[in-house]
């Protein structure tokens, strides 16, 4: 509509400067009319479904003038209602750009081997277990792992790291990555629909469709604005007995886009976060980052990494460490536990030469026995390993081992003989104490470590980081709990990233899901998932979240509160209808474009 009536406006301007105003007022009149027609079948339309808003004000505002005369007022208010939406629109794809462009990578095809042969095919005719060719530029269709020697990958879409990663032969690999390679072979561990990508499409298409409650909020602003205009133009027609009074301020109380401001800068901030590797579901998620008090942290794959390394070795009988660490884990390898698969890194990170181990036994969660060069190893849990040398205990140098908060030990038996302990933890993140200090510069008044670890161990980890509290020995309804519990110190956020953790996630007012690695049950209860392995993406979608905030809100009130003003002059007489119809364009545009500033980074040491 608006090219239409700018080339009417057009003409009407060329027919007042040819000197022929009876066929200029016809086309403001008939350009008034039909914005008129149009906005009062959509306000019906938003009346029905129980919404409210300043469009109504805009109406007034066009039959007043109609009524009154003020035709041009009348087409310059039009102009601003038809110019307030189509700047809107362009205010919203520009904001929805990066979630635009995620939805777009979204392949429909994978290259398949069928019989030795390569076909096209649909991508939901993929299962688990089907080999696929990646070519270099394509987008990885489904999760998987890596079957080539090695495959490089650009994740920036999903994580916004910027620089490719390196994913060895047998390393998983997250769909909506790019191949930023050579073309290299793939197994699928997961159906389409249950990947990671498909999982992140339909939230950034949630996101897209939700509504903030800011934006309620605003429109409730509506109701007060529209009370407070009708109450100066009432005050200004009856004591000035001048009706075109009460229609200036009508004119200049039409702040079309001005509530647009609210979903335009939450919107931007969504964009913003997703661009930061996380995911928010929708515009009430994104204030609610903007308001926590309170946060827990789960300590496993949260606030530590969540898988054990190697940190010590214990040797008895002459064995050095190197040699006691090569014979674990070359039996290790006959193992999928995560305990082995941390050993035999550590080994390959030593350099260390692995022998295949002969004659494996495993008992799952206890422990793993077989041959090494011939030599008779085995390893596992304390009661495990005495059970294979044939005694019930160990001297009290050994049980010291066992005393090491923070740490689990592995022992190891050579030929029947003690040998030594391999002493692993899970190491806290190197970014967490920075992040707990940068939530409470972000107004977080309470931090607590909820864990299912013994009180010891949740101790030890927990020492020097700075919580309020360490909370251990829980089980997933006693973190459910804890949350409930900490909703008197203010709004709650809960982090974590596995099952256990879901519970939890959905109890709390934020949820916040570590998605990179976690559980598809903690991702589908949080209202926030970090995409990417680095818990300070958390305070990056806070500040994002603070700032749009605060964006959201100066331009309503700097909006209302210069609409105001207008009107104010407008019922003592100082403007007439079309200057107050112009001044409230520029208002408009003016707060608008506030809005849009939440599409830039926030400073990294703004806390909002």
């Amino acid at each position: 509509m608006l090219p239409a009536l700018v080339l009417v406006l057009a003409i009407s301007a060329a027919a007042w400067l040819a000197g022929r105003h009876d066929i200029a007022d016809a086309l403001w009149i008939a350009a008034t009319g039909a914005v008129l027609a149009v906005l009062s079948v959509e306000i019906v339309g938003s009346l029905r479904r129980g919404e409210f808003g300043l469009d109504l004000i805009a109406a007034l505002a066009m039959a007043g003038a109609l009524a009154f005369g003020e035709n041009l007022a009348g087409a310059i208010v039009a102009l601003m209602f038809t110019g307030g939406e189509a700047l809107e629109a362009y205010a919203q794809r520009r904001a929805a750009r990066e979630m635009t462009a995620l939805l777009g990578r979204l392949p429909r095809t994978a290259t398949r081997y069928e019989d030795g042969r390569l076909c096209e095919v649909p991508l939901d005719d993929l299962a688990p277990g089907d080999r696929l060719l990646v070519r270099r530029g394509e987008v990885v269709p489904v999760d998987g792992t890596v079957d080539s020697p090695s495959a490089a990958l650009d994740q920036s879409a999903l994580t916004g790291e910027p620089l490719p990663v390196r994913r060895a032969h047998g390393e998983p690999v997250l769909s909506g990555s790019t191949n930023a390679g050579d073309a290299f072979d793939l197994v699928a561990t997961h159906a389409a629909a249950d990947s990671t990508y498909a999982g992140i499409v339909r939230l950034v298409t949630a996101a897209q469709q939700s509504k903030a409650p800011m934006a309620r909020l605003a429109d409730r602003f509506a109701l007060g604005f529209l009370a407070l205009t009708l109450l100066i133009a009432g005050a200004a027609w009856a004591f000035s007995g001048e009706a075109v009074r009460a229609l200036a301020v009508l004119v200049i109380a039409t702040p079309c886009p001005l509530i647009l401001a609210v979903p335009v800068a939450i919107i931007s901030g969504i964009s913003r976060c997703a661009g930061r590797g996380v995911l928010v579901k929708d515009g009430g998620a994104l204030e609610g980052l903007a308001k926590v008090r309170t946060v827990l942290l789960d300590k496993t794959g949260t606030l530590t990494g969540g898988r054990p390394r190697l940190v010590a070795v214990r040797t008895r009988n002459g064995l050095t460490p190197d040699e006691l660490l090569r014979l674990a884990a070359s039996l290790d390898q006959g193992s999928a536990h995560v305990v082995a698969e941390a050993l035999v890194a550590a080994a390959q990170e030593k350099g260390l030469a692995l022998e295949p181990p002969e004659e494996v036994r495993e008992d799952p969660g206890a422990g793993i026995v077989g041959r090494v060069g011939g030599r008779r190893i085995a390893l596992g849990g304390w009661d495990f390993v005495a059970r294979q040398t044939g005694t019930g205990s160990f001297d009290a140098e050994i049980a010291d081992w066992t005393q090491q908060p923070g740490t689990v030990a592995v022992a190891v038996t050579v030929d029947g003989e003690l040998a030594g302990a391999l002493m692993l933890a899970d190491e806290v993140r190197g970014e967490a104490g920075g992040v707990l200090r940068q939530l409470r510069r972000l107004g977080v008044s309470r931090i607590l470590l909820a864990t299912g670890d013994e009180t010891r161990r949740a101790n030890a980890i927990a020492q020097g980081l700075g919580f309020d509290a360490v909370v251990s020995e829980m089980m997933p309804q006693d973190k459910t709990r804890a949350v409930v519990a900490e909703h008197a110190n203010g709004p709650v956020m809960m982090v974590g990233d596995g099952v256990n953790d879901a519970p939890a996630l959905a109890a709390a007012d934020i949820g916040v899901a570590m998605g990179a690695r976690g559980s598809a049950a903690s991702s589908e209860a949080a209202n926030v998932v970090i995409l990417v392995d680095r818990l300070d993406r958390l305070t990056d979608a806070m500040r994002i979240a603070r700032r749009s905030r605060a964006i959201a809100l100066q331009s309503v009130y700097a909006g209302i509160g210069l609409s105001v003003l207008g009107m104010i002059a407008a019922a003592f007489g100082w403007l007439a209808p079309v200057e107050g119809a112009l001044l409230q364009e520029l208002i408009d545009v003016a707060v608008i474009l506030n809005a849009l500033r939440a599409i830039a980074d926030p400073p990294q040491d703004a806390a909002g």
